[in-house]
This record gives C-alpha cells, sequence and structure tokens, in this order.
C-alpha cells in the first residue's frame, strides 16, 4: 500500500532533518530565547499555505506566549487561492504589511516559504533586516536552488536569512509516483516543516528554564484553570501581537 511508503519516506526525512539540521536547530532556538529573555516577540510570516506555519506557533496549548502571527488577507487561500498567487508575488506589499506591525529591535522574524523565490517574502526579510530583527527562514534549498527568483535582484529567501532550516523537500515538494501518472503527489513541506518549528519551541523552553526564566506557555483554555492563566498572557503581549 503506497501510504505506507509516504509514512517511511517521511520518516527518513524526519531523521535526515536531526541529522542536518541539528547547528541550525540550535542556533534558533537560541537567538529566540534571547529574544525573549529582552521582551521580544518571534513574528512568523508566510503566504498561502506557508500562513499555517504561523497559525501553528501562535495561541497554541504548550507552545511559546511571544508569537505574532502575520497573517494578511491576501495572502491567506481564503476567498481566493489565486489572488493568494499573485499577491505573493507582488513587490512593495511585504514592506506595507510590516509596517502595520508593532516590530522592536529585539524582535525575531521567521519567514517560511518553501521554495524561496516569490517576491512578499524575500522582500520581508529584507524589510524586516532594516528594522533589526535576525531572520529565521524555513525553506527546501533544494527547490530553491532549482527555480530562479521573482525578485529584481535576483535574490532568493535563503541568501538573506541568518539562520536557514532546510525542510529537506524536493522541488516541487512532492514525493510520491505511481505508475501511468505524470505528477508527483503527496506533500511533506508541512509535515516536516511543523516538526521543525515545534522542535524549536520545545528547545527554547529547556533554554529559557536553564536560564533561570519562567517560559512563557499558554494553557489549553480547555483546561479548568486555562482561561486565568491565559487572560494574564494576552494582557502582557497584546500591544505588540496583532491577532490578540
Amino acid at each position: 500500500m503506497l501510504y505506507k511508503d509516504f509514512f517511511t519516506n517521511i520518516i527518513n526525512i524526519l531523521h535526515q532533518v536531526v541529522e542536518e539540521e541539528d547547528e541550525n536547530i540550535i542556533q534558533a532556538a537560541n537567538i529566540i530565547k534571547e529574544s525573549i529573555k529582552n521582551d521580544g516577540v518571534l513574528h512568523v510570516f508566510g503566504c498561502g499555505h506557508s500562513q499555517m506555519y504561523a497559525m501553528e506557533l501562535f495561541y497554541r496549548a504548550g507552545g511559546l506566549v511571544p508569537v505574532n502571527a502575520i497573517l494578511s488577507p491576501p495572502l491567506s487561500l481564503a476567498p481566493s487561492a489565486p489572488l493568494s498567487t499573485f499577491s505573493e508575488r507582488q513587490e512593495g506589499l511585504a514592506k506595507v504589511i510590516l509596517d502595520g506591525e508593532n516590530v522592536q529591535q529585539q524582535d525575531v522574524m521567521l519567514i517560511v516559504s518553501t521554495s524561496g523565490r516569490n517576491a512578499v517574502p524575500i522582500e520581508m526579510a529584507i524589510e524586516a533586516k532594516k528594522k533589526g530583527l535576525q531572520i529565521i527562514a524555513l525553506t527546501s534549498l533544494s527547490f530553491s536552488k532549482e527555480v530562479e527568483s521573482r525578485y529584481k535582484n535576483g535574490e532568493k529567501l535563503y541568501q538573506l536569512a541568518d539562520i536557514v532550516l532546510d525542510n529537506h523537500g524536493e522541488p516541487g515538494d512532492a514525493i510520491m509516483e505511481t505508475p501511468g501518472l505524470k505528477s508527483k503527489f503527496g506533500s511533506t513541506s508541512s509535515i516536516i516543516g511543523f516538526t521543525i518549528l515545534q522542535s524549536i519551541v520545545v528547545q527554547v523552553i529547556e533554554n529559557l528554564a536553564k536560564d533561570g526564566v519562567e517560559p512563557p506557555i499558554y494553557v489549553s483554555s480547555n483546561l479548568d484553570k486555562g482561561d486565568q492563566i491565559n487572560k494574564r498572557f494576552i494582557e502582557k503581549y497584546r500591544n505588540r501581537i496583532t491577532c490578540l
């Protein structure tokens, strides 16, 4: 059954990530830890399906509180997926989006783009750097290196980041094949990417605790104590996090 092969392939990629992205994950966790210790916020940005990464880390039970999900409607799959594709290629949009966020120099910007070729994620890295933020990119290096940049200066996202996290996906993202079909299927980027980012959250929390800092962690609102705990965090970070 082909679905079992898909599981096997995913497990193999995860093993590859553990072996080859270890240093990058540790570095990403360290700069996020230092940011939080200095009252910073982790801003997470992506276009189209990559907005899911911001949603995955934001307001998440068991996750870090100081996470700002940058969810610009023109880049969302709703109400129109083709509009999202069109919008992520438009130069000048990233600056408008970022100027609407409460960004400070001690913050960190995480940008997710599997291809790393479109104008908006590339410009977001450029604009965030202008504001003094360190940049973490989550991308597929093999995908990005195979395609041409759609940005005017020819750069790609991974070339602008301080830390690059490779999701080890194939060009085109899909990995499965079957006789009689020309197109590959079975995408890997979300499964691997979510795991990478959640592993960084785990490491940030451990690092904060080792430094004697109580990590700001959301508690499930479906636990009896959850609302009371989370209310305190929301009040503290409301002016820094747009969706609060």
